[in-house]
């Protein structure tokens, strides 16, 4: 084997070792009242370590306000804004618990973004098409026993037509 042989091997063997994976997700800190705070932060610490039989990845930023599990990750963020309900008009439920989702991204043919706008903290989920669509509704369910221990209803999920 040639010395530059050995050496493109080597790189590919470097590569493999560090991983392949994309960029680690960032998560943004929320600005939030003190119980909110404490809530989210009690929210992460019990999510699960592998969701819809993917494992936790690590993340960046204000890590104590989200997870992610899987590459292409699915990525989690507790304390988010308000949705424009005009902009998601579909209500779904998974476990109880009810997701805002706008009717492309339910149609499961591209990345989605769920948003549990009904529970103080407000979370997001954001599933990569890749899971869509059996992946990403078994995610929501798997996510509805810690939302609800640890977050607080506000209002039952609607939608642009319960209006």
């Amino acid at each position: 084997m040639s010395l530059r042989t050995r050496g493109a091997v080597a790189c590919a063997v470097l590569l493999l070792a560090t991983g392949c994976s994309s960029t680690p997700p960032e998560i943004d800190g929320p600005d939030l009242p003190a119980a909110q705070d404490a809530a989210c932060r009690a929210l992460v610490a019990a999510l699960p370590d592998t969701l819809v039989g993917e494992k936790a990845v690590e993340v960046t930023g204000a890590t104590a306000y989200g997870a992610a599990w899987g590459d292409p990750a699915i990525v989690l963020t507790c304390g988010v804004v308000a949705v424009d309900i005009s902009d998601v008009p579909q209500c779904v439920e998974a476990d109880g618990i009810g997701w805002l989702v706008s009717d492309e991204d339910a149609e499961g043919d591209r990345d989605a973004t769920f948003t549990a706008d009904g529970y103080r903290p407000r979370v997001r989920l954001e599933v990569p098409e890749d899971y869509l669509p059996e992946q990403g509704a078994s995610a929501l369910a798997e996510l509805a026993a810690p939302l609800k221990q640890h977050l607080k209803k506000t209002v039952s999920c609607l939608s642009v037509s319960d209006f």
